[in-house]
């Protein structure tokens, strides 16, 4: 299994130097709660961004990184607010994988049960999904295209 940091809130920490939650260029948040999983897991750093800085260009770079791994189970932590169009990215490509996008709402550096939820859930799915790109959040398993972001009610719906 291979997990893919592009960063998001999920990865966030507060700099008190500037005052401002910045997304780091490490994994520490996956690390910290993938450390006691009995499931073998490779993780990679990959963007370091919010989602809503993400380009075309870097979605370009997320489908060719899946695409060229060698891993058939991914899970992709991704910013909540263009998840959806990130997944639309990779599912054009038609891969026979598993691709598990999930995030948090909530930075694990402030709150970490959002973050571990998550991600714990979506490690859980990629082991009974058929191939398909997919969204895991608060809950909601689910197709990437049924899988929504509530922004009136600030939660994951499945439509």
């Amino acid at each position: 299994m291979l997990i893919l940091n592009t960063g998001g809130t999920f990865n966030k920490r507060y700099n008190p130097l500037t005052g401002t939650l910045e997304v780091p260029h490490d994994e520490v948040a996956i690390i910290s709660i993938t450390s006691t999983f009995s499931t073998p897991i490779r993780v990679q750093g990959l963007l370091y961004k919010d989602s809503l800085e993400m380009t075309h260009e870097d979605r370009e770079v997320l489908a060719k990184t899946i695409f060229q791994s060698d891993e058939d189970l991914i899970i992709v932590v991704h910013g909540t607010d263009t998840m959806d169009q990130s997944a639309q990215h990779v599912a054009n490509l038609g891969l026979q994988k598993v691709i598990v996008f999930t995030g948090s709402m909530v930075p694990f550096s402030i709150d970490p049960i959002e973050a571990t939820a998550n991600l714990a859930m979506a490690i859980g799915y990629t082991h009974h999904a058929l191939h398909g790109v997919y969204i895991v959040m608060q809950g909601v398993c689910g197709p990437y295209n049924r899988v929504i972001k509530n922004r009136d009610q600030g939660k994951f719906d499945y439509v």
